[in-house]
Parts: structure tokens; sequence; C-alpha cells
């Protein structure tokens, strides 16, 4: 939402919005330009020619409800994305995980090989300090949300999918079956002279190709591909490869971001650069000048030989690529993990108690559910504990809240320690703790 609003700003409009609280974001709009409320009232909406919602705002809330009596529009964000992208060369980074970082990485590249994209993208770009950009290019990028439907509205010129796994599932009937369909439909929404960008090495996507109407292009590592990457080098918060198009090396791609899933993010975002005209080499140069994402793999303190790393990772998947990553520090890795939304919990309990094999220590926290969702009967973060021992890891606690867990770790943490959190609520505000009291 406020990637939307922002670049509404930039391009001559008038913003306003509102918000539970305000927060860093909201700031940074209010000093752009935009009138910002804190809380929701009727007479906010007056005077508006549209008003845009997000999925997290329910049909009876104030605002909502007044612009339809008034006879205002009203557009879900998803929709009001749509009109940005459709009309012009849309990149749109669709799946389970990555998202953020390859949108991300893309918009930088582009933005550093002077192509002056707009980009709308759900995290802050580190080297950029923002989210988002009304840029006079032909390239609008954004990240497709695959988790509500609302990808559905897009018709990119080109489609990244990075991944495919069964999540969110309580938006799709609880079956994996509608999830696939609706990827299938987002890629055959792509423009006739457009492409797909997808990865090889998912076996849901190889599952699915045949169904794809679209060009197709594929990259992976363990799987033959249009586009490889051979000599991968994992290292401290870095890791470099070789770029191979079909027998042809391209050549060396060197980041500053960890991890084997980074190698698929940056391939991802190579292709779409070279669809989009831009020379390998540079490229290459942009690339390397990606720092991250924010709250993924982002580094919040370090003295002492004590370092503390803060992850969006919030699904098994994520949890086990982000552990990998950190474990190439050579560090002892205390992982914590604050589990999202009791339905997530409930459908992937199983994933989850065997993610955490690779860290020396798990600490698990309460779940964060958004308001309005109610508790599952005998889903609990202590259960997830009692498992997590018996199917991955012995050393794993429950530490119901983040002062608890400020508490355990403040007084113990020695040189060569790692902590690790991870999770898409709020656990990011122990790393931050952690790491204003470190430094």
């Amino acid at each position: 939402m406020s990637a939307i609003a922002r670049v509404m700003l930039e391009m001559g409009y008038t913003v306003t919005g509102s918000d539970v609280a305000s927060q860093e974001l909201t700031e940074k709009l209010a000093a752009k330009g935009a009138k910002i409320y804190i809380g929701h009232t009727a007479e906010q909406v007056h005077g508006a020619d549209l008003v845009v919602y997000s999925t997290a705002l329910p049909k009876d809330n104030v605002e909502r409800v007044e612009a339809e009596e008034q006879g205002i529009p009203i557009l879900h964000r998803s929709q009001m994305l749509a009109r940005l992208l459709n009309e012009r060369l849309g990149v749109a980074v669709a799946g389970a995980h990555g998202k953020t970082t390859t949108s991300s990485m893309i918009a930088l590249v582009m933005e550093q090989c002077n192509t002056d994209p707009t980009y709308i993208i759900g995290g802050e770009i580190m080297d950029i300090g923002t989210n988002a950009k009304a840029g006079k290019g032909n390239y609008v990028v954004a990240e497709a949300d695959e988790s509500d439907g609302s990808f559905l509205q897009y018709h990119p010129y080109l489609g990244v999918v990075t991944n495919i796994e069964a999540d969110h599932l309580e938006n799709y009937n609880g079956d994996f079956g509608k999830l696939k369909e609706a990827y299938v439909q987002f890629l055959n929404q792509i423009k006739p002279e457009g492409k797909a960008v997808v990865c090889g090495d998912d076996g849901i996507i190889n599952e699915l190709r045949p169904q794809l109407a679209c060009q197709v292009i594929t990259y992976g590592i363990d799987e033959p591909c249009d586009y490889s990457a051979e000599e991968i080098r994992l290292g401290d918060r870095q890791v470099s490869f070789t770029m191979k198009h079909g027998a042809e090396t391209l050549g060396t791609v060197e980041l500053l971001v960890p991890g084997r899933h980074n190698v698929q993010n940056a391939m991802a975002t190579i292709i779409v650069c070279l669809e989009a005209g831009i020379p390998f080499a540079d490229i290459a140069r942009g690339i390397k000048g990606f720092h991250g994402a924010k709250r993924r793999f982002q580094v919040l303190g370090e003295k002492n030989d004590i370092l503390v790393i803060d992850d969006y990772a919030h699904h098994p998947t994520e949890i086990q690529a982000t552990i990998a990553a950190a474990k190439a520090t050579g560090k002892r890795i205390i992982a914590v993990f604050q589990p999202q939304r009791y339905t997530r919990t409930f459908f992937l309990l199983d994933a989850f108690s065997k993610a955490f094999g690779e860290a020396d220590e798990v600490i698990i926290t309460d779940i964060y559910s958004p308001a309005g969702e109610k508790q599952i009967e005998g889903i609990h973060s202590s259960k997830l504990v009692d498992l997590i021992k018996e199917n991955s890891n012995p050393a794993a606690r429950y530490l119901p809240s983040k002062q608890d867990v400020l508490a355990d770790l403040q007084n113990r943490l020695q040189p060569g320690d790692l902590v690790l959190t991870m999770g898409a609520g709020d656990i990011w505000k122990v790393g931050k703790e952690l790491g204003h009291r470190l430094s």
C-alpha cells in the first residue's frame, strides 16, 4: 500500500491515507506530501476520487462503507497496481519465496543501468532506501501476490515464478490444486509478445509447464534448463557463480547476499534484464551492488564476533534456506522463530517441525496472529517445540514473548554466536533491540 501511495505521489496525484499506527513508512509518505491519518473515520474519505484498500481491511471498515455510500470508486490494492503494470511493460514476480528479493534485484539493476523503471516492492531496497518509485521508462516491476489470488489481476510482459508451494491454502479452500490452477492462469495471462521466466528446479513448476500457452524461459542449478549456474561458491554473507546460457558462458556473477536460493533469485533477475536489452556485463556490475531488501538476511548488529541477523522467513522452506545461508558464516546458529497465523501453522505443522535441523539452538515464541483470526484448538507454539525436538532438533525451547527471548539471550551470548530472528510478524524487534544493545 505504501509503495502504491509513493508512486501515485510521484506521478502528481494528491494522496491521503489512514493506518492504525504511525510507522517509518507512513512518516516517509508524509514527508513526500501525503496526508496521513492515524485511525479510521468516515470523514477521511470525503473528497476522494478513488479509494484503494488492502486485503487486511474488512468490508465493514468505516472508510470502505462510507466510500460505498458516497459512490466513490473502490479498488483493491492489486487492481490499482494492475492499472500501472498492465499499461506498460510489466515485470510481475510471483512465487512462494523470493518475490521481494528478486523484484528488488531487478529494480536495482534496471535503475543502475539507466532503464528508469517504475517499481512497487513489498520490502524496502536497502541500496535505494525506498520500496517504490515512479520512473519514466517503459518497465514496471512489482511483486505478484498469490496469497489472496490478487496476482490474477495482472497481464505482464514478463512473468517470473520462483517456486510454488502449498501455502495460503486457507484462501483456496484448502486445495493445493486450486492454487496450482491460479499459477497457470497467471502465466497464461502474459501478453502475447511476452515470456514466462520460471525456475526449472521446482517440481511443481515443471508439472504445470505443459499447461502453459506462453513462451517459457527456464533457469536452474540442478535440472537441465535454458540458463544454468555452475561453479557456485558459497561464502560468509556472499556467493558467486558462473552463469551459462545453453553451452555459452556469459560470465561470473558476484553477490553480496548469501545462500544458494539467492543464486536462483539472481538468475531470474539476469534473464529479465537480458530480455530488457541490458548487456550481461552491465547486469553483473549492477547486481554486485545489491545488499538486500529490508528483513531479508538483514544484519542488525555485529560486535565482539557476535552477529544478529533478521529475516522475513515464515515458511519451512524459507527457514531451511535462511539457516543454511547463516551456516556459511561458520558461527553457532541460535534460530529464533515466531510462527505467523494459526492457519499456516496448522497446515504446515509437520514441515515446520523438520525445518530447524541445521540450527545449533532453536527458540520458538508465541504465534503472531492478525486481528480477527480465530485460534485453532490444539495449535500452539509449545506443541511445535515438542515436534521440533522429535523431528529435527532436540535443542528447541519455547519462550512465549519477545521480552522472554531478549532476557534469555542478552546475558549468555558468546563470541562466535549468530542470532537469527525469523518470521513475518514483529520478531524483528528482538533482533533490533539485541543489535542495539550489542553496539
